[in-house]
């Protein structure tokens, strides 16, 4: 079986609580992190060559760079009240410090960088909100750092799925360079689910069966995604949401459906709008 979950543990001295780096997940490109951090509880570290956004999942802080700060960031004190977040990017060759101001839950994630572009603040009027999906294939989308915003790897969005839905959904995978029919992205599931004691489930496969795996993933695991298939779903009771990262050679998302299930999306739109339109929209 693929070790693909990787589970959070009790915080350590600096508040991490999960860490994943590219030696750990075994690929090039992709790390991620989630630090709980106590009221004024702060954390340090330097960039490297690496690239970070720092996402807000909930909680109040102050954050700085070499260059820069913002004191007081922070929307949400719970990722389910489903509003866009504070998030910071971070280039390479930089550092940054957060003080938390209340708890504080943060997502850094990770991936190489070329200094190319400047920190910034990424207010949630930044992020983009979409609605994606129709029926019980619908959920919420916020694109935080998208393919139109400055970065030289990172793509990160978070994905609200509601009870009884499916998300990640018809299945599609990115884990081929060859564009532009398909861009290889390794990429990372951080879940959370409401009410906590649930769970969700994530199937991971590929075309030749050699990877497939379905996984029962718990409040505060993170997923592994090396190449295949990778949905989601959310049980009847208990709502899902999940952080993506993922960075590649090249930074641009095209994927590929899955064939035996691509006829899904535009059937579950034209049900939606009670016409028998094939078009419409896929993730």
């Amino acid at each position: 079986m693929a070790n693909l979950i990787v589970p959070s543990q009790a915080p350590d001295q600096d508040g991490k609580v999960l860490g994943i780096t590219p030696a750990s997940a075994g690929w090039e490109y992709v790390g991620f992190e989630v630090y709980r951090l106590q009221t004024g509880q702060s954390l340090t570290r330097e960039t490297g060559d690496m690239e970070a956004c720092l996402v807000l999942l909930s909680g109040r802080a102050s954050v700085g760079t070499r260059h820069a700060r913002w004191n007081d960031i922070g929307a949400r004190m719970s990722v389910f009240e489903k509003i866009p977040p504070y998030s910071v990017y971070v280039p390479s060759g930089d550092s940054f410090a957060v003080e938390a101001l209340t708890e504080l839950e943060l997502g850094v994630c990770l991936a190489p960088g070329k200094g190319s572009y400047p920190a910034r603040l990424i207010r949630p009027s930044d992020v983009g909100v979409e609605r994606r999906g129709a029926g019980n294939i619908e959920r919420l989308v916020h694109n935080i750092l998208p393919e139109r915003q400055e970065a030289d790897s990172l793509l990160v969005v978070e994905v609200f799925t509601p009870e009884g839905h499916w998300s990640s959904y018809p299945p599609h995978k990115h884990d081929k360079d060859n564009l532009p029919h398909e861009s290889y992205l390794e990429e990372t599931y951080y879940h959370r689910v409401n009410p906590g004691h649930g769970f969700a489930l994530q199937r991971v496969y590929n075309d030749d069966r050699s990877l497939d795996e379905t996984l029962a993933v718990k409040d505060g695991d993170a997923v592994l995604v090396p190449e295949g298939y990778h949905p989601v779903s959310a049980p009847p009771g208990y709502e899902g949401y999940y952080l993506n990262v993922m960075a590649g050679p090249v930074r641009t998302w095209v994927f590929h459906n899955d064939p035996a299930h691509a006829w899904i999306m535009p059937s579950k739109l034209a049900e939606a709008a009670g016409g028998s339109e094939e078009g419409g929209e896929q993730e």
